[in-house]
């Protein structure tokens, strides 16, 4: 008989209790290799027809670089863990940098100058709100410069991740969810509309035994709710205008140049540290930032009323023929539905709709779905993902989904926005002067392993693998999708994979213990799925399965390390 005891024994639970430095420090290994192996297969891919040895060896090196660093977010002793305080010392006043020939007259003279801002935050969204309202209720004098300050009507950032929800606590700004018609999420239901598997996912519970809950929404709300938390601060002062230019003094950024809303005159205004926080569209991204947001697909959204279909309580993914599509309740009678569209946008959409969406969709939600597409408006958003850049140009930081867009399949945008202000929050409490760059500069070098360790690798990756998987509609992904269903409903996972989803203990270690397990369970599962006279196929369907795996969450996890050689 064609078997393998050692591997229908294992579970994620028992591969987790061996999941040692060793055993990781072997998995690392491996990886590595496997990296020099992707970008030998994309070399080969990619070819043109003229290259240079010295190009190729740069590439190597760069290759076992970045593996390197993919070792050091396991194993590196300079960082703190997550939960530890972060401090960077601040360098003499010796070293501060101080800004003369770009501003009029004297800093020490000119009385208008004694009430210059120590930061300016360009964009009053989910994070620029939330670190004005911080730094704020820190001491800092803080300029807030948003274009519009109506509450935004988008159908982005609906999501808050129990994880996130955990820090709004933390930061005392929890009663910004509060009065806004809020729905409880306790988890998710996974729903395969062709095989009527369903999922039902339920996220971790406290030491009391109660459920850890996050929150959907509406985004104008909750936004809204910020902004004023922001503006109730004394130590905030608004400007309504439109940021149009960086302005800087040689290599250091040291205000921004705006548009006032009500006069129309150019202003400007200067700070020892300017952070760029205007989201996904960003107007300084090109001169900050060399990464590129690579759009994978589009989503379609608009609203159901009143469906009683819909569980309130967690949102649903319906995993169709062709598309994927979100569902959530946004308050007590609406309930959000996106649609993700690969390729070009149609034409018509409400006639995609119609005649592509509605016949893929289960019974039960088809009507509702269809009379909504007639009545409400539908609206549309390139999704993709942006690997973070590092920033090192003084005097100017760059946050938020101006910074890092990973695919909002997870909901995970807001949660990661609002940790990266979490570590930057205790950062900046150890920086008195904000002009001192050198302080600066290892403060954002800190930054952007902490991230890493703390939250943004994990959730990065997940984002993008899981959809590819849910995205899937023919091939080995869409057979290796079918293997992760079944290691979620007989592998015994646990909890881990809940916890990183929800955000609530994104650890690099359980992702990769959990990658080992989902692998060997995929193994087991191409053996348990063949007759015992084809047995010997079932090591090739396995193999083809680990292949798979490997090319979805391989090249994310090479442009996360990737961006952090420099």
């Amino acid at each position: 008989m064609w078997t393998f005891p050692f591997i229908s024994a294992f579970t994620s639970a028992e591969l987790m209790s061996y999941a040692t430095k060793e055993v990781l420090g072997a998995f690392l290994v491996v990886f590595s290799m496997l990296l020099l192996l992707s970008w030998h297969s994309g070399k080969k891919k990619n070819k043109t027809s003229q290259g240079s040895a010295d190009s190729d060896q740069s590439k190597i090196s760069m290759m076992v670089l970045t593996a390197c660093k993919f070792c050091h977010l396991f194993y590196g002793r300079h960082l703190n863990p997550p939960t530890a305080e972060y401090s960077v010392t601040a360098q003499s006043a010796s070293n501060i940098y101080v800004v003369e020939t770009c501003l009029p007259g004297n800093r020490q003279n000119n009385p208008s100058l004694q009430e210059e801002p120590e930061v300016i935050i360009v964009g009053a969204g989910v994070l620029g709100a939330a670190m004005a309202a911080l730094l704020a209720r820190d001491g800092r004098k803080v300029v807030l410069i948003e274009r519009d300050m109506t509450p935004p009507d988008r159908f982005a950032g609906e999501l808050l991740q129990p994880g996130g929800l955990r820090l709004l606590k933390e930061m005392k700004l929890e009663d910004t969810v509060e009065g806004l018609d809020a729905q409880i999420l306790y988890g998710f239901l996974i729903n395969e509309v062709d095989t009527n598997i369903l999922l039902d996912i339920t996220f971790p519970e406290d030491e009391k035994k109660e459920v850890i809950c996050g929150r959907t929404l509406h985004n104008g709300r909750f936004v809204n709710g910020l902004r004023k938390a922001a503006l109730a601060e004394p130590n905030v002062k608004l400007i309504e205008g439109t940021a149009s230019t960086i302005l800087q003094e040689g290599n250091r950024v040291i205000g921004v140049e705006y548009k006032d809303k009500e006069t129309g005159q150019l202003k400007e205004v200067y700070a020892g540290l300017t952070v760029v926080a205007d989201g996904l569209f960003s107007n300084f991204r090109k001169t900050l930032g060399p990464s590129k947001y690579q759009t994978k697909s589009h989503y379609a959204g608009f609203v159901i009323r009143d469906c009683p279909a819909f569980r309130k309580d967690k949102a649903e993914y319906i995993l169709a023929n062709k598309n994927l599509l979100i569902v959530y309740q946004i308050s007590t009678n609406e309930t959000r539905v996106l649609v993700d569209i690969k390729g070009e946008m149609p034409k018509n959409l409400k006639e995609y709709m119609t005649e592509v969406i509605c016949p893929q969709l289960p019974d039960r939600i088809r009507d509702a779905f269809l009379n909504s597409v007639q009545t409400e408006r539908l609206r549309s958003t390139p999704v993709g993902y942006m690997k973070p850049s590092y920033v090192d140009k003084p005097g100017v930081l760059m946050l938020g989904d101006a910074y890092n867009v990973r695919n909002p399949v997870t909901g995970a945008g807001m949660s990661v926005a609002l940790n990266d202000l979490k570590i930057w929050r205790s950062l900046l409490k150890n920086i008195p002067d904000l002009y001192s760059d050198g302080a600066m500069n290892k403060a954002k070098k800190k930054f952007h392993w902490l991230r890493k360790r703390n939250h943004s690798f994990v959730i990065n990756v997940l984002a993008e693998m899981i959809y590819d998987v849910f995205s899937a509609s023919e091939g080995s992904v869409l057979k290796l999708r079918k293997a992760y269903f079944d290691y979620f409903q007989v592998g015994n996972p646990g909890t881990g994979p809940v916890e990183m989803l929800s955000i609530l203990s994104p650890d690099p270690k359980k992702l990769m213990g959990h990658f080992l397990g989902a692998a060997l369970h995929a193994i087991r599962y191409a053996f348990k799925t063949e007759p015992w006279y084809l047995k010997p196929r079932a090591l090739f369907k396995s193999s083809v399965l680990l292949f798979s795996g490997m090319s979805v969450i391989f090249p994310v996890m090479f442009s996360e390390m990737h961006t952090s050689v420099h």
